[in-house]
């Protein structure tokens, strides 16, 4: 198992293993310390929300999806989710066998298959979300209401960054 560092300690070895190449630090601690924020709040989430409730990050996202758009073809929630199709029918697999979601085949086109929730994912929906807004809330409890909303836009403005550079 690999040792643990800190963000400190590692972009401290990282300059020191690449300062000889012509490199924006900067941005490469930014996009570092995004990449760890992200991955330390997921497994919080995870441990605290989704696991007690037999759902894997993945599954929740679906779930989610279904539960804020109430029906959606199976390419875009593979694209939203960020996952390929082959690992949404493994994830769907589940979430069906659970009886929280349904395929509902295309009447136009049977390579299309639609997800939607069944009342038990959506009334599973509203019982977890509260948990997980709430653990979401312990994440930035320690910055003020206006730290958030700047941690917001900046985060946003990455995403949007993101999204034009693969418009490109």
């Amino acid at each position: 198992m690999p040792d643990q560092h800190t963000l400190e300690e590692t972009e401290r070895a990282m300059n020191a293993r690449v300062a000889d190449l012509a490199l924006n630090f900067h941005a490469a601690h930014a996009i570092s310390s995004l990449y760890r924020a992200a991955n330390a709040a997921r497994q919080h989430l995870t441990n605290s929300v989704l696991r007690p409730n037999d759902l894997t990050w993945t599954g929740f996202l679906v779930l989610w999806l279904l539960w804020i758009w109430e029906s959606m073809q199976t390419r875009h929630v593979a694209e939203n989710v960020g996952i390929s199709k082959a690992t949404l029918t493994g994830v769907t697999d589940t979430l069906v066998g659970r009886g929280l979601v349904v395929r509902i085949p295309s009447t136009v086109d049977r390579r299309l298959v639609e997800l939607t929730l069944t009342p038990a994912g959506k009334s599973l929906m509203a019982e977890i979300y509260p948990q997980f807004n709430l653990a979401e809330a312990d994440l930035v409890e320690q910055f003020t209401a206006a730290e958030v909303d700047t941690l917001t836009r900046l985060l946003r403005q990455i995403v949007t960054s993101s999204e034009d550079c693969a418009d490109d």
